[in-house]
């Protein structure tokens, strides 16, 4: 054991001393607390000038139909000035001219620009429009258009959780999605990133021929697990350091911007694009989402959702790490692995494309299926823990994940005592079962 430790020892300082390590492990935690800053300050700097439209209206029937808003003006210009306006548009200093015909279909309206249209301006527009028209449809049927739009109705569907105990728990969908889908897709790039170190650094101790000195004072199995759990230790170390950093970024990002000039974001600006009215339904409704998500965080199982992260990425990670460390000692180049690397991949690959159906029914055969494989069991039962899963499928996870650990570790132990010492011969399938069955 003391030489596996040593082994250990050696992977985790000789990784974690590396530049490679230290700049992604500071830049890492940058690049992801920009994804959260970034808009924000990009929609506070956002200082667009006044733009104007001019409406040139052939059919003079929206004279009262355009509203001004911050920001964007409506000036009506005389349809015989048109031609000249479209010659020296440059010089008018017209945002865009807006061409109404004189005819009651709107399908023939025309938005000019020397440049192009942004989305809020034309949606704007569309929806004064087509508010005119239907007014006037609404009209003609004799149909008041104050009492239609009384009966619209807005319906707020609030879901609780009724826990063991008959209480009942605030539980936002949407967020529990999102939490699910993190965890995922964080144990899917780890898995990939440093199960593929494990087998890049077999291949390079291989061909520098530094394993020949390694097996001379330790078993190529003590070499294997030493490598593996090494690797594991830096991947759980750059990991912490980069929730860690991530958070006070963030933190001191929005501890500095407390003060600043609050602005609508860019989904606010659509729906007033879309003619969406801002009052103060829609703003307590922002506010019930808000409250209602921060009560789903807080009641979420932190406790259970840690460990079965731990569990499931150390599971899935021994359990790749040790098939890759077998391709590793196989072949003399990282070219050579392409043809084991496919089938050993697919699990991985197809558990995260199948993450938006088992994520819409957590419950369903085929979460249930993919939770319980212990080839996709690390990403999908991170999925489904957020949504509460029976202690008796999460157990059976875990039991499975760890036997199936254990059964890939032995068989790669044969392939690696092995092929760690093979050179110059290339290796398919057929060989790999021949190492399989030959006697330790």
């Amino acid at each position: 054991m003391s030489k596996i430790n040593h082994i250990i020892k050696r992977e985790y300082l000789s990784r974690v001393r590396k530049k490679s390590f230290i700049i992604m492990s500071i830049l890492g935690p940058i690049l992801m607390a920009a994804l959260f800053i970034v808009p924000a300050l990009l929609a506070m700097m956002d200082t667009d000038d006044e733009k104007t439209v001019a409406i040139a209206d052939y059919s003079n029937h929206y004279k009262t139909s355009f509203k001004d808003k911050e920001k964007l003006k409506f000036v009506f210009v005389n349809i015989d000035s048109v031609e000249n306006l479209k010659l020296n548009f440059t010089k008018a200093k017209y945002y865009a001219l807006l061409i109404i015909p004189d005819s009651t279909s709107a399908n023939n309206i025309q938005l000019l620009s020397n440049m192009q249209p942004d989305i809020n301006t034309k949606m704007y527009i569309n929806s004064m429009i087509e508010g005119k028209l239907r007014s006037e449809k609404l009209l003609a049927l004799g149909i008041d258009e104050t009492k239609l739009n009384s009966i619209n109705v807005n319906v707020d569907i609030k879901t609780i959780k009724i826990k063991s105990d008959g209480s009942e728990q605030i539980s936002s969908t949407e967020v529990i999605m999102g939490v699910g889908f993190v965890a995922a897709l964080i144990i899917y790039m780890f898995i990939f990133i440093y199960g593929a170190q494990v087998m890049r650094g077999v291949i390079e101790e291989k061909t520098n021929r530094v394993v020949e000195i390694l097996v001379s004072s330790v078993k190529p199995f003590q070499l294997m697990m030493g490598k593996i759990i090494g690797i594991a230790m830096v991947a759980l170390t750059q990991f912490a350091l980069w929730i860690v950093l991530t958070l006070t970024i963030v933190s001191v990002a929005q501890l500095a911007m407390n003060d600043a000039k609050v602005v609508k974001t860019p989904t606010e600006q659509m729906m007033q694009a879309s003619n969406v009215p801002s009052d103060m339904q829609n703003m307590d409704k922002k506010g019930d989402f808000l409250s209602d998500a921060m009560s789903t965080l807080a009641n979420l199982p932190f406790g259970l959702m840690i460990f079965g992260f731990i569990f499931y990425f150390l599971g899935g990670y021994l359990l790749y790490a040790s098939l890759f460390a077998a391709i590793g000692s196989a072949v003399d180049n990282e070219t050579d692995t392409q043809q084991f690397m496919l089938p050993l991949t697919v699990p991985l690959i197809l558990s995260f494309v199948m993450a938006q159906f088992i994520i819409q029914n957590p419950d369903g055969p085929l979460a249930f299926w993919f939770s319980i494989i212990p080839f996709t069991s690390p990403i999908v039962m991170l999925m489904r823990i957020p949504f509460g899963v029976p202690a008796w499928e999460l157990i059976l996870s875990m039991v499975l994940l760890a036997a199936t650990f254990l059964g890939t570790t032995w068989l790669a132990g044969k392939i690696f005592r092995i092929g760690i010492l093979m050179y110059g011969k290339k290796v398919n399938y057929r060989e790999l079962w021949k190492w399989l069955r030959y006697d330790n």
